[in-house]
């Protein structure tokens, strides 16, 4: 067992199969460049709440009306985390026990519509999520699904939402995607589904931490739900929740637990709290805007070396790389880059040609790295490390040259500093 990173040696005395794997997770993180968007660093304080003693305890119902004895202290916990996540959105009800963003929107989903009931969202091909409607997905084979997409500037086009609101009526309206740069209009799908009269539902499980520090629209005004995930911008453990107008909260509340979920994580409910507090702070602002331009940076040094950015930039936290012209795919690009411990993921570009195991472009996000304190000069050197990859007649031998600038970058800004 090395002395450097891995503190637990109560894990080791008794499984030093399971300490090794995770010492060298813990080293994998350090010594690698995380550019996947839907990653990121979390602070020390909330691993702590997520390795507590919260995790023995079973707290199956709600604050006040649990259906084990002893919940005392653990509806105290469930209370914060409620309470700070209400006020960090201005929401009217809030649910924190979905373990993922696939449960939260399988909630909302359980709570208003029907097996077969349509719903409108974003395309995955066009970056929407696999819980908006995928065909291998719950959300494909239980709801009829009616796709929109961006148009040849990669950007949402409204007019097109409210085209085929009219034409198909859906129950339910998704706005949100996870692999979309640009700023979304919730007010504007919220008088598209006005006018049908559907539900909005805004899933923001990207954008959680820009929409909580003021730097993208807010979607509760809006929506009749917001689903988010607790990690990605905000910088959590892996978890999720459900914002809600009052009127729906019953509903809500019923279809996360008894309907898709028994008890809660109340360790990582916690856990979720502190993320909460943390967001709250008048540095969480400051945070979130290095992230963004953090990601301008990037995309625009990748447009300055010719690289092409889908949408030609980005306002968010991420960017799509279109590698068209590279004579690689997507999986290709990320094997290439794994070499000098550059992480990052394929993602399909709007109209991908390829199949979804290969896909034309990598899609790039900055909450990891701005985490670990890189700011733009670096990652600019970052997006420079990787067209020089991209472009080398031997990339696997360039890879491997760069990895030593990688691993030197790590080592100036190591992942909890």
């Amino acid at each position: 067992m090395s002395d450097s990173l891995f503190q637990h040696p109560a894990l080791f005395a008794v499984d030093p199969e399971m300490a090794a794997a995770i010492e060298a997770e813990e080293k994998r993180q350090e010594e690698h460049l995380e550019l996947i968007a839907s990653e990121n660093h979390c602070p020390a304080a909330v691993l702590d709440a997520m390795g507590s003693v919260l995790t023995d305890k079973y707290a199956e119902g709600y604050p006040g009306n649990r259906h084990y004895a002893g919940c005392e202290c653990v509806d105290v916990v469930e209370r914060i985390a409620i309470a700070r996540v209400k006020k960090l959105f201005n929401a009217e009800h809030a649910n924190v026990q979905p373990h993922s963003g696939s449960q939260a929107n399988m909630a909302v989903y359980n709570a208003v519509l029907q097996s077969g009931s349509r719903i409108l969202s974003m395309a995955f091909a066009h970056g929407g999520h696999l819980t908006h409607g995928h065909s291998r997905n719950f959300s494909g084979q239980l709801y009829e699904v009616v796709s929109y997409g961006v148009n040849e500037n990669g950007l949402i086009d409204y007019s097109k939402v409210h085209e085929l609101a009219c034409q198909h009526n859906p129950a339910l309206i998704v706005a949100g995607a996870s692999a979309y740069s640009r700023i979304i209009d919730f007010e504007a799908f919220r008088a598209i589904a006005d006018e049908v009269g559907a539900y909005l539902m805004a899933d923001i499980a990207h954008i959680a931490g820009l929409v909580a520090a003021g730097l993208h629209p807010s979607p509760v005004p809006h929506a009749d739900f917001v689903t988010s995930t607790t990690h990605k911008t905000l910088r959590g453990p892996r978890g999720a929740f459900v914002l809600c107008r009052q009127e729906h909260a019953a509903r809500l509340d019923s279809a996360v637990m008894p309907g898709i979920q028994g008890g809660p994580m109340m360790h990582v409910i916690a856990a979720k709290a502190v993320a909460f507090g943390l967001a709250m702070q008048p540095e969480f602002r400051a945070y979130q805007e290095h992230i963004v331009a953090n990601a301008r940076a990037m995309a625009r040094e990748f447009q300055e070396k010719g690289l092409p950015v889908v949408s030609g930039g980005t306002d968010t936290h991420m960017f799509l790389l279109d590698l068209s012209e590279t004579g690689y795919n997507g999986q290709q690009a990320c094997d290439l880059l794994a070499e000098a411990n550059i992480t990052a993921n394929r993602n399909a570009i709007p109209n991908d040609p390829r199949r979804p195991g290969e896909a034309s472009g990598i899609r790039i996000g900055t909450p990891a790295l701005t985490s670990r304190g890189l700011g733009q000069e670096e990652v600019r050197a970052v997006a420079r490390h990787i067209v020089t990859i991209l472009r080398s007649d031997d990339p696997v031998e360039t890879a491997r040259r760069i990895k030593p600038q990688v691993l030197d970058l790590c080592r100036q800004f190591p992942v909890r500093h």
